[in-house]
């Protein structure tokens, strides 16, 4: 009986306590949140943009820039060059190897479409339609 109450009274301060929460003002529609998955990671997103403004930049280049090791950026460059959205060309400076990224033009137009709708939900959170 005992363990009922407590149940009972836990279920019911639940119910309360839902219900006391207020529905927000502004919920941005479901196709402003649909931002690519692949992209909307930290240091993807990162190598992605650092490619946008040079033509190219090297492994090392890319892992002194965004502040990484090897092993994470070479998982996420693989990633991002499985999607096509950015290319790797490996070659040799005497007898070092050197890797050497470019964003395609597949990549270009993902990192444009990605930033568009992260402006409009940046937009939309500042400036909230008013409910009617």
């Amino acid at each position: 009986m005992a363990k009922q109450n407590i149940k009972r009274g836990f279920e019911e301060r639940t119910t309360r306590a839902r219900e006391a929460v207020k529905e927000p003002k502004y919920a941005a529609p479901a196709s402003e949140l649909e931002l690519d998955r692949l992209i909307h990671e930290r240091l993807r997103l990162g190598i992605l943009s650092a490619l946008a403004v040079n033509n190219s930049l090297t492994f090392n280049d890319l892992k002194k820039l965004l502040s990484t090791t090897d092993g994470n950026l070479s998982v996420h460059a693989r990633k991002l060059e499985e999607a096509d959205y950015i290319g790797c060309e490996k070659s040799f400076e005497g007898r070092m190897p050197k890797t050497e990224y470019k964003l395609t033009s597949a990549g270009r137009k993902a990192l444009e479409r990605y930033l568009d709708e992260m402006e409009s939900l940046i937009k939309s959170t500042r400036h909230p339609a008013t409910k009617k």
